[in-house]
């Protein structure tokens, strides 16, 4: 890469690599109004800057802990509104975290059950010497 392109940001694959996503991501984020229309060059292709690589990987991390893309859309909206929207955006990330505690807990107890059969069926296997058929559960 020159120095001439550098300034005019990323390329939509360079910003894909940089931000673990494919193409296509990126640019359904940008239809769905996640990423801000991003500007093009002068070859109408988009160029990205640093800054929307961060940014990105906030939203996949939205993304990957359950948040509905119509909440991240909203997120992103008062992003957008700048410091005006601080306590909007903080109600909203507040809300989500404690949506996933709760989720994290129900899975940690689903764990526990989980490892208690595993126990159960190991045990099983040891009383028996490993090698009898046993029955379903």
């Amino acid at each position: 890469m020159t120095g001439h392109e550098g300034s005019e940001g990323l390329t939509v694959a360079q910003m894909a690599e940089a931000a673990g996503v494919s193409a296509h991501t990126l640019r359904y984020y940008e239809r769905a109004g996640l990423i801000r229309a991003v500007p093009r060059n002068g070859g109408n292709q988009r160029r990205y800057q640093p800054g929307d690589v961060e940014w990105v990987g906030f939203l996949l991390r939205l993304r990957e802990t359950g948040m509905p893309v119509s909440r991240m859309r909203e997120y992103a909206s008062l992003r957008a509104q700048g410091d005006a929207s601080l306590r909007a955006r903080l109600e909203l990330l507040v809300e989500h975290q404690e949506r996933l505690r709760r989720q994290i807990a129900a899975l940690q107890a689903h764990e526990q059950a989980l490892a208690a059969k595993v126990r159960v069926y190991a045990r099983l296997l040891d009383d028996h010497g490993g090698h009898e058929e046993l029955g379903h559960e």
